[in-house]
């Protein structure tokens, strides 16, 4: 299957997403901590609040205290756990010496040395090392999440069980290596998760049907 007339077709159906949200890299960096296992309205909460606090810098959090944070960013859920993860990423920001300019990090280290700095700090993973990765430092690195993973093996190009370093490869293999792209397709997969394929899927409405195996194993609805 044409990998990039997946791409197309959810472009000409969804447009360009403009994702991921965010007045600075740092605050996109913070979003992808804070996305973690809650809805993006809800980090949009907790977001309002640190910047109404003035807090929205990695030397500002890590000034509060763990209690204050905490309550900060408490719409996102899990507040006590997501506080001791900023505040771990601001201190890795501050140890790189680029706490007043965190999009300067990328200038630090190759792509991939950089990733694995980042896997390093407490509290983040693959997904939220790549969307910062991506979104926040504009590198080619691709985002692997839950609307991927299902898409995809809808598709019939994935079965499911493979790794996150699996699936990410075989985007990287497929796609030609520009962020812009990456970009925009992780975004349209978002997209087409929301939307149409759920947990229980909309295959009827799906701008892939045609394309989608999956869907003619279902009654469409």
């Amino acid at each position: 299957m044409n990998w990039m007339a997946i791409h197309d077709v959810l472009l000409d159906h969804f447009g360009p997403q403009h994702w991921w949200p965010g007045d600075s890299s740092f605050e996109v960096m913070v979003g992808a901590v804070l996305t973690q296992n809650t809805a993006w309205t809800q980090v949009e909460r907790a977001i309002a609040a640190l910047k109404a606090r003035h807090a929205l810098s990695a030397t500002a959090i890590l000034a509060l205290p763990d209690t204050e944070l905490a309550a900060l960013i408490r719409p996102a859920g899990y507040f006590n756990v997501k506080a001791r993860r900023l505040k771990a990423l601001c201190q890795f920001l501050l140890e790189q010496g680029v706490a007043n300019a965190p999009e300067r990090l990328s200038e630090h280290a190759p792509l991939a040395e950089l990733r694995s700095r980042l896997l390093a700090v407490h509290g983040v993973g693959e997904e939220t090392a790549d969307s910062i990765l991506l979104y926040a430092l504009d590198l080619p690195s691709f985002v692997v999440d839950a609307y991927t993973r299902r898409s995809f093996t809808r598709l019939g190009i994935l079965t499911g069980k493979e790794s996150y370093a699996f699936i990410q490869s075989r985007f990287h293999a497929a796609l030609p290596t520009d962020r812009r792209l990456f970009n925009a397709f992780h975004a349209l997969l978002v997209a087409l998760g929301k939307h149409y394929c759920r947990p229980k899927p909309r295959c009827a409405a799906c701008p892939l049907l045609a394309l989608c195996p999956h869907a003619k194993t279902l009654p469409l609805r």
